[in-house]
């Protein structure tokens, strides 16, 4: 099977596909590592709401594909960035969302976002008010006794004076919940309204103050997802954490050697990544659990070029990326975003993302990812 792909100068050359699609393996309960996928939305294409409103969701479509990760035994990271919270989902359409997950898969393992992102951090004033929004949302998601990831906010980051300031809502927040959460630490390349956050420039003193926020808490806290691509910043964090603590990683680059871990430990899972490499992800982490070691890096390690491709800078478009293979492979008739996302990458982003997904076998359909992406080439005016 081949198709005629375009260079950066558009210029044709036919490619011709060698990947063979990866079986689809179910992660058991008892799985090696502890592995969430954050899901995407699916955006309803006929809705007459302009792009920049509030965000229109193909309901069935969103939640079919929660329901093919929950069929691979993976957990679901519900309403987090990869659903492009903050950057087209408002808090409402994400509360619709964890309520619809909830109640359609009361047995999958979910972690449900909550942040501040209903309150707009130019009118954040105080602590107060960040500590209101936090409560808000925390009040709505623990009343539908589902699990909570706290997530970084840009109203905090903006009122904060240092680390004592972020110690003290958090520590607030973590009181108030119901079951111990998991904290998420995300980086200025992924949101770059959170840079300083933790109330330090510098990584070392960052440190610092999660790592005593979380030994201060760690009755409360399930575990901690770093998102700083840095492996030797996880690995930090990681052997600082109390016994009972995960670490989750968080870095869509460097994964299969972290999950995989060391000596002194190793990495659980939450990852944008695994909504399109979600039976990769599955295969891999059972490979593991039967002892395979190799196994799990044979599977797994082909797909870190693709990643770091999705991935690439300016980081917060990776959304684009993920939708973009999820069209590919048939979970949505359309390639369509909220905000309009979908138009925030170039033509070569996308040719190359095709050729790196055959290549590691996450194209699951070849032919319809084929006739897919002559679509989109023809969109572009590619004859």
């Amino acid at each position: 099977m081949k198709i005629a792909l375009p260079d950066a100068a558009g210029r044709l050359s036919d490619y011709h596909l060698t990947g063979t699609p990866l079986p689809e393996t179910r992660l058991p309960q008892d799985a090696a590592r502890v592995v969430y996928s954050a899901a995407h939305v699916v955006a309803d294409p006929f809705a007459a709401a302009d792009p920049s409103g509030p965000a229109c969701l193909d309901w069935e479509r969103t939640m079919a594909f929660r329901r093919h990760l929950h069929g691979l035994g993976l957990g679901i990271a519900e309403a987090m960035d990869t659903a492009q919270r903050g950057m087209g989902l408002d808090w409402p359409t994400a509360l619709n969302l964890i309520r619809r997950t909830r109640a359609e898969l009361p047995e999958a393992r979910v972690v449900n976002g909550v942040g501040t992102d209903q309150l707009d951090p130019a009118e954040a004033r105080s602590l107060d008010d960040v500590r209101r929004a936090y409560m808000d949302q925390l009040d709505a998601v623990q009343a539908l006794d589902a699990r909570v990831i706290l997530m970084a906010s840009r109203a905090l980051a903006r009122v904060a004076t240092g680390p004592a300031d972020y110690l003290r809502i958090y520590g607030e927040l973590l009181a108030a919940c119901d079951h111990p959460v998991v904290l998420h630490w995300l980086g200025e390349m992924f949101d770059p309204a959170l840079a300083g956050y933790w109330g330090a420039q510098g990584f070392d003193e960052a440190l610092d103050t999660v790592a005593d926020l979380i030994e201060t808490h760690a009755a409360k806290i399930d575990g901690v997802k770093i998102s700083l691509l840095d492996k030797d910043k996880e690995i930090a964090l990681r052997r600082r954490l109390p016994e009972g603590v995960r670490m989750y990683t968080g870095d869509d680059f460097n994964y299969p050697e972290l999950i995989a871990g060391d000596a002194q430990g190793f990495s659980h899972a939450l990852l944008g990544i695994f909504d399109p490499l979600a039976p990769a992800a599955a295969r891999a982490v059972d490979l593991l659990g039967q002892g395979d070691v190799a196994g799990f890096h044979r599977v797994l390690d082909p797909t870190v070029p693709l990643a770091r491709l999705i991935f690439r800078a300016p980081t917060p478009f990776y959304k684009t990326g993920v939708v973009f293979l999820a069209w590919l492979n048939g979970f949505q008739e359309h390639f369509v975003m909220v905000n309009g996302a979908q138009a925030q990458r170039p033509l070569p982003y996308f040719t190359e993302a095709f050729r790196q997904a055959d290549a590691c076998g996450l194209l699951r359909d070849p032919d319809l990812a084929v006739a897919r992406m002559r679509r989109l080439l023809a969109l572009y005016g590619v004859a």
